[in-house]
């Protein structure tokens, strides 16, 4: 058996928090080993346009921007590998970290940047428009559909915030839920209600979405009985899932601290975890913002924790 790699200062997953950390902890002189995941830059390579994150006063591709911060992390020395985080062992410094089934590496301190899968449908459809009209992030896009016509899928919390939101930018919004009734809170439901531009239709599902260059609207089923449906379609301009996110904590939660939704618990407004020299960053720890620039700041956080940490145990 190959002995393992050693390494101060692993990184787990990139996009804005995973490159954001590299760069400090090259800076830092950390020698940070960050491996890239499954997808390499995150959800952002899914977007085409980004207008709000700082120093873009024309937007930018989001995959141009993750490049951007790849190569920004790459100048000041960080490693950066292909390669998926497959198993952990954290019950003990240096923690132990198999990628893709195989390698074995110990790290001093360890960075998780793995963020958060958003839950689709699963219509082939989703991926077909995916950045052209099809979005799972209503702060992030809904500047694009101002004053025209969108949908959002889901009735739970997040669903209506994400429709409120919407319907401050666009013409109409259609909340498409699958029950007869919101899984929201009072509160989040009376505000729905109350929005004259919102249209609640309840026990309907969305079973495709159609358009020449981008999405112009949806196969919408409506219920009508008990096993009866009626099949109609519904013009828009943008269709927004708001059905959850899943972090991707699969491999840590039997030594990370999680809450019920699976999401990393840091202490004290810090990355730092349950475990002395393990932190969180992203969105993976976050299941309230979720933007890049939240992102990526703590991940200057997290590596900024971790210089702190390996200080503190080499004067120790």
């Amino acid at each position: 058996m190959n002995n393992p790699e050693k390494i101060k200062c692993l990184i787990i997953g990139s996009g804005p928090a995973g490159y954001t950390a590299a760069v400090y902890a090259s800076r830092a002189n950390l020698q940070p080993v960050l491996y890239e995941g499954m997808a390499p830059g995150g959800q952002l390579t899914t977007t085409t346009d980004v207008e709000n994150f700082p120093g873009y006063p024309d937007g930018i591709d989001g995959g141009a921007m993750m490049n951007d911060l790849r190569r920004q992390a790459a100048r000041f020395g960080a490693d950066i590998r292909g390669g998926t985080a497959t198993e952990a062992d954290l019950s003990a410094r240096p923690f132990r970290i198999t990628v893709d089934g195989e390698k074995t590496l110990e790290a001093e301190t360890l960075i998780i940047a793995t963020g958060a899968t958003a839950s689709y449908l699963g219509l082939p459809d989703e991926k077909k428009y995916a950045g052209m009209g099809v979005s799972a992030c209503a702060t992030c896009d809904g500047f694009f559909y101002r004053k025209k016509v969108v949908a959002v899928v889901g009735g739970g919390d997040t669903a209506c915030e994400e429709a409120v939101y919407l319907s401050a930018l666009a013409r109409q919004v259609y909340l498409i839920v699958r029950k007869p009734y919101l899984r929201a809170s009072v509160i989040m439901q009376e505000k729905v209600l109350k929005t004259p531009n919102i249209k609640v239709l309840f026990e309907h599902n969305a079973t495709g979405l159609f358009g020449e260059k981008g999405v112009e609207g949806v196969h919408l089923a409506k219920r009508t009985g008990e096993s009866d449906e009626e099949q109609y379609d519904l013009a828009i301009d943008g269709f927004f899932l708001a059905i959850g996110h899943t972090p991707n904590t699969d491999i840590f939660r039997k030594w990370i601290a999680v809450d019920e939704q699976g999401y990393i618990i840091t202490r004290n407004g810090k990355p730092a975890t349950n475990i002395e020299g393990v932190f969180a960053a992203g969105d993976v720890a976050d299941p309230d913002y979720r933007q890049a620039i939240t992102a990526a700041a703590s991940g200057c956080k997290a590596a900024i924790e971790a210089e702190r940490f390996l200080i503190c145990q080499s004067a120790g």
